[in-house]
């Protein structure tokens, strides 16, 4: 049975109280679906400190470790992926070369496991988490069934500058435009898997935010659109104008439509408001083109958005890991694979 239109609204508001209490960071991830198999993932990353990006071209073969001491899970990559990097220590979004794409978005109600660095379970890093997905898996539902049977828990640690633990969710969409979304609550893993679940913002649980979701579905949003910066408004925003865009298999009106929706789900530039660290300035933005395997990243005071071809990249296990500084947000434009050079792989985070 449907949920009436007062009982949503009842579980807006009470969403929106918890939002307020809360002190977490600003992320929004929304998947826009075109004609013809055009699917592309468009995501923004709001901080309130500089959080020190860089772009990594990960080649397959590369060996890891889950980073948390003797149990921790070890895996080859089998795919090679385009990501940016937070800190240098952490994944924090990225693309492999099946299409597969991975973000983490900041959670405040996140409680994750426990966990003995000395036991028997597997183990690893949340800042390695993205990045394990994509090593791994082609389509989200692969990476569904096997982080349900085999699962590997998941540590956290501080968050670099802070007395705070990182707490995140983190969502997953595919070229055949599947989507999901794992969240940790109260030690156990949960997940929402849909083609539908194309829009995923910070707090509350994702379970809330479809009731965000619905509760908007009941209005005109060529009418009425909250406005503000808060996570709740930056769903119904991304929901609403992910298909009220132009629907186009042209790629240049599809990337151009994808980043119009997360811009607007931006906050501007050097906007903080005290006490509120949720409402943070948007540092970048992400497109990845899913369909023609393009990788996009935008720096707000860089203009204008470079990119990486996964055509013209070498993902051999022969080749080298390649990285593009991102520091200071270098006046780079367009096509960027000259700008890549030879680099050490950072170490992820750990124990």
């Amino acid at each position: 049975m449907k949920k009436s239109l007062k009982t949503l609204a009842c579980i807006v508001l009470a969403t929106l109280a918890l939002g307020s209490a809360q002190e977490v960071e600003a992320c929004t991830r929304v998947v826009y679906k075109g004609p013809n198999n055009t699917v592309i993932t468009a995501r923004s990353m709001d901080w309130k400190e500089d959080i020190s990006p860089n772009m990594w071209v990960f080649p397959r073969g590369i060996k890891r470790n889950g980073e948390v001491g003797k149990a921790s899970a070890s895996w080859t990559a089998k795919y090679g992926s385009v990501v940016v990097s937070a800190f240098d220590i952490a994944t924090t979004d990225g693309m492999n070369e099946k299409g597969l794409v991975s973000n983490i978005l900041w959670l405040e109600e996140s409680i994750y496991p426990q966990y003995n660095p000395n036991g028997n379970q597997k183990g690893m890093t949340l800042a390695i988490w993205a990045q394990y997905v994509l090593d791994n898996y082609a389509t989200v539902s692969e990476a569904v069934v096997d982080l349900q049977e085999n699962p590997v828990v998941i540590v956290t640690a501080n968050t670099p500058g802070r007395e705070s633990l990182a707490t995140v969710h983190l969502s997953i969409s595919d070229p055949s435009g599947d989507n999901a979304i794992f969240e940790y609550i109260d030690g156990k893993l949960v997940v929402y898997h849909n083609p539908d679940y194309t829009v995923l913002t910070n707090s509350p649980t994702f379970d809330k935010q479809l009731a965000v979701r619905d509760y908007w579905n009941y209005l005109p949003g060529n009418k009425v659109l909250p406005g503000t910066g808060r996570s709740e408004d930056r769903f119904a925003r991304a929901s609403y104008y992910a298909t009220a865009v132009e629907q186009s298999d042209n790629t240049k009106i599809a990337v151009g439509a994808a980043f119009s929706i997360i811009r607007n789900c931006s906050v501007p530039y050097g906007v903080h408001i005290d006490g509120q660290p949720n409402l943070s300035s948007t540092k970048w933005r992400t497109v990845s083109d899913q369909k023609n395997l393009v990788y996009y990243y935008e720096d707000p005071l860089s203009l204008t958005p470079i990119w990486l071809d996964f055509a013209s990249l070498d993902f051999s296990k022969k080749a080298s890991v390649k990285k593009i500084d991102l520091n200071n947000s270098p006046m780079i434009a367009g096509d960027s694979k000259d700008k890549l050079v030879d680099a050490k792989p950072f170490v992820f985070l750990g124990l």
